[in-house]
């Protein structure tokens, strides 16, 4: 705890909250709602969808997946945007490509283009799920950045209830015109978001890296809590990026100004031992979010609720709405949570409740399948345990793994570091969306959350193994924390030391 102590020193008002970088971040964190109502409003338009283009459910499983495949290359192309053109540009990009996306879905006459606007929103996705965390993390100072880059998946939680409300209200309209307009109204969000995140700075550390300094320290003195912070914090910048912490001129050449060169190597063909640690937990973060079933919880869950004998369209939707309101009731109370108990312990109490929801889950909908008949407890077991998956999720697995994958890339790896961790993020969001009806229907829906608990139980293994606690670190301290915990972890081991090559 040498690090944190020294830093807390140096930095004694960094623990403070700065209303101005927390307003930065929700106006970025915008793009998170946009995109969390495309995820929540497709699991109750894809009802009447089905119905009225008479798709079967393979079409359906396409349309919900496809999103996250083309997310998957939209992340991987905003994080060379946002290293070219700034972190804010980026954000008024996803917002145009969200606007297409959502016009063509709303108008949609046929599957073909339909499909053609899904996949324009998912682009759209990947640029939002990489740069809202990027930018909120790089604007906050230590202590308040686990609350405010966790905004942006508060941001997300918040879209997922909208587009389930969404649902309830627009599907008392006729069917043609009904899922159109819940899909087609995101449009209106996103012109605004276009306009609004013009008005807010551009990132310090991305300004430091184009040798922008004066502009960079003007922006430092209104994300800090006063002067001395933002000296502090512009010095540790400044090593950072390369640049003489000394160097007071307002605009400095640089030998070579970043536009993500040479990233790809330093990440993946030649990194140090802490970059690809740093990198194996990134990826792994990504991978077991949704691995573990979210997605098949917040897309299908109309789905579910019906094996567990919900009959009713309007009470399937309301349902559903208590989903989203569980996920964003307990990310909010989570983002208080997450600079005082620390990144490590939520994230292992998350991981545990959810075995034991999953666990229970799956029993309660085997029992109910195998009954044949409606059975009130499973019923109500069923809803609760599901509602109970949620809540644990969001405790900690939810907001964790933005939080933690934004803040532990070195600085100027940090952008396309992010970036392949929504990639693998997207994968798994579209491998779940695209193949969950096939899994329940190959081993039972009970067989599937089982499936999950299981997965699950080694995500918690993964976690409790290879995550050093972040709290209170400043992001440029990230690179020497996963190098001095790695010693400390291979000191343990005793005689089966672990060499670098091993970690892989």
């Amino acid at each position: 705890m040498a690090v944190q102590g020294d830093m807390e020193s140096r930095n004694p008002t960094g623990s403070q909250f700065n209303k101005y970088a927390c307003a930065c971040a929700i106006v970025a964190s915008m793009i998170s709602i946009i995109f969390g109502y495309d995820t929540g409003v497709m699991s109750g338009a894809m009802i009447f969808i089905k119905e009225d283009l008479k798709i079967d459910d393979v079409q359906v499983e396409v349309l919900a997946g496809i999103l996250n495949i083309c997310a998957l290359f939209g992340s991987l192309l905003a994080g060379r945007t946002s290293d070219y053109i700034g972190r804010r540009y980026t954000i008024v990009v996803a917002s145009i490509i969200f606007l297409v996306g959502s016009v063509l879905m709303g108008y949609g006459p046929n599957y073909v283009l339909l499909m053609a606007g899904r996949c324009t929103a998912g682009i759209g996705v990947g640029f939002a799920l990489m740069i809202a965390p990027v930018y909120s993390a790089e604007i906050s100072s230590p202590g308040s950045r686990g609350l405010i880059t966790s905004l942006p998946e508060i941001g997300i939680s918040t879209g997922i209830l909208l587009g389930y409300v969404s649902n309830f209200f627009f599907a008392k309209l006729t069917l043609k015109l009904g899922w159109r307009m819940m899909l087609g109204v995101a449009a209106i969000p996103s012109l605004a978001l276009a306009f609004g995140i013009t008005r807010m700075p551009e990132s310090p550390r991305w300004l430091v890296l184009q040798g922008r300094l004066g502009e960079a320290r003007r922006v430092l003195l209104k994300v800090s809590n006063d002067e001395q912070e933002a000296e502090i914090r512009f010095r540790e910048i400044k090593v950072a990026a390369g640049i003489d912490e000394n160097c007071n001129d307002e605009i400095v050449m640089l030998e070579r100004k970043t536009g993500g060169q040479g990233v790809w190597k330093e990440l993946l063909l030649r990194p140090t031992p802490a970059v690809r640690w740093i990198l194996i937990a990134a990826i792994g973060i990504h991978f077991f979010e949704h691995a573990t079933g979210i997605e098949a919880v917040i897309l299908y869950s109309p789905r579910i609720f019906k094996k567990a004998g919900v009959t009713s369209k309007d009470k399937l939707l309301l349902a559903t709405i208590g989903v989203g309101l569980t996920k964003i009731t307990f990310i909010a109370m989570t983002t208080f949570l997450l600079d005082r108990s620390g990144r490590r312990r939520l994230l292992l109490t998350s991981t545990g409740g959810m075995v034991v929801a999953l666990t229970t889950l799956g029993f309660s909908l085997t029992v109910a399948e195998k009954s044949g008949m409606k059975l009130e407890w499973a019923l109500v077991l069923s809803i609760v345990t599901t509602y109970m998956f949620v809540a644990f999720f969001s405790i900690g697995l939810g907001p964790v793994t933005w939080v933690y994958s934004t803040e532990i890339f070195p600085l100027k790896l940090r952008a396309q570091g992010v970036a392949i961790g929504v990639a693998v993020n997207r994968l798994m969001n579209a491998t779940i969306s695209m193949s969950f009806i096939s899994i329940y229907e190959a081993i039972t829906i009970g067989g599937a959350f089982f499936m999950f608990a299981i997965i699950s139980v080694i995500a918690w293994l993964f976690f409790y193994f290879l995550f050093p606690e972040t709290k209170g670190r400043t992001l440029e301290e990230m690179e020497t924390l996963f190098s001095r915990n790695r010693k400390r972890k291979s000191q343990s081991i005793g005689s089966v030391e672990l060499k670098p090559r091993e970690i892989v």
